[in-house]
């Protein structure tokens, strides 16, 4: 029996009805952001989602907008991805503040930041990281709740972790005046 594969086109796979679980489009076709209810987001990744957009919502006033769950369309290995990044910071500068469509955003952000759900590991989230610079986004931000540490992937530079007061500024966000600590303290976990 001939069975023909089909893959989804980037148009095709934005109009697909929405779903309880996300779903990103890898290699042509669309898949549940989490695998299976092992890693779906439990207490620890969902407090750190909130206190990210709290945190970054507070430094971003006027400087760009922080989303929750906002898929980005890029490309990876020719061919178009849209993954669901945790959280995504985008400048002005990239996309207009007047900007206002209910789309996935149209072009890669300065940052995206992933949080380490059960189930995943941290060499997995590392090449997701390098597929993110590889599309041009300038940082990743990898969170893992049980080492209480974020590693920064830079496209230009070995990958750093942070952990307690260390911070998180650099050239690329110079006046950003958070620390991991604040993260886990302003999510309750630390």
């Amino acid at each position: 029996m001939n069975q023909l594969k089909t893959q989804l086109t980037l148009e095709e796979f934005l109009t697909l009805p929405e779903a309880d679980i996300p779903h990103e489009l890898i290699e042509g076709k669309a898949v549940p952001k989490f695998k299976n209810d092992e890693m779906s987001p439990k207490f620890f990744h969902s407090s750190i989602t909130g206190a990210l957009f709290i945190l970054l919502s507070a430094w971003a006033q006027g400087k760009g907008r922080v989303v929750i769950e906002w898929a980005i369309k890029l490309t990876r290995n020719q061919q178009d991805w849209v993954p669901v990044p945790d959280l995504t910071y985008i400048s002005y500068n990239r996309l207009a503040a007047d900007w206002l469509q209910d789309d996935a955003c149209p072009v890669a952000p300065e940052l995206v930041i992933e949080i380490i759900s059960p189930g995943q590991t941290f060499g997995e989230m590392t090449e997701k990281a390098t597929d993110y610079l590889n599309a041009k986004v300038q940082r990743v931000w990898i969170i893992d709740s049980r080492a209480k540490t974020l590693t920064i992937f830079y496209p230009d530079a070995l990958p750093q972790t942070k952990r307690g007061t260390d911070a998180l500024a650099d050239s690329l966000f110079t006046d950003i005046q958070i620390t991991p600590r604040q993260i886990f303290q302003q999510a309750g976990i630390s």
